[in-house]
This record gives C-alpha cells, sequence and structure tokens, in this order.
C-alpha cells in the first residue's frame, strides 16, 4: 500500500517545482509505484482477478498520462522515461 509518506517522497522526487502535486511526472510516478506493489501482489496471489482488472486499469491510465507528456513536452518525458526505467513505447 502506497502511505502518505511514501507518496510525498514520490513527490518529491519527481515534481517539477515546489509546491507541484499534480503534474503528469507526478501522476505517472506515483502510478508507476502503485502497478509495481499491485504486480508484487499478483505474483503471490494468481488467483486475485479483482487486483489485476485494476492493475490493467492503472497502466492504460498511465500510458495516456506518458502520451500526454510525450505530446506536450518530449524533453520532460524522455527525462523521466530515464528516472522511472520505464520502456519506451
Amino acid at each position: 500500500m502506497l502511505t502518505k509518506i511514501k507518496k510525498l517522497k514520490i513527490v518529491k522526487e519527481v515534481q517539477v517545482h515546489e509546491t507541484d502535486t499534480g503534474s503528469p511526472e507526478v501522476q505517472i510516478a506515483i502510478l508507476t509505484r502503485r502497478i509495481d506493489e499491485l504486480a508484487t501482489h499478483l505474483k503471490k496471489n494468481t488467483k486475485d482477478n479483482h487486483s489485476r482488472r485494476g492493475l490493467l486499469q492503472m497502466v492504460a491510465n498511465r500510458k495516456t498520462h506518458m502520451k500526454y507528456l510525450e505530446k506536450k513536452n518530449p524533453r520532460r518525458y524522455n527525462a523521466l522515461n530515464k528516472k522511472l526505467g520505464l520502456k519506451n513505447k
């Protein structure tokens, strides 16, 4: 589970400016962390199909945010990909 402290740490790492909490970078980073945690849960609990559906929704949501960021600012998109270790397309 993503606690408040973990979430603040993630926001501090990728925020664009000091009061940034909702930029695409922050949203993508939080989604990535939640996806990682849920993926480890699903490795242990293979029959948990309800959580699997949530995981697929989060992945689709992250993809939408990534497309938006790539279209609006490719430089920030590439920097975020390197920082989070995500695949390019």
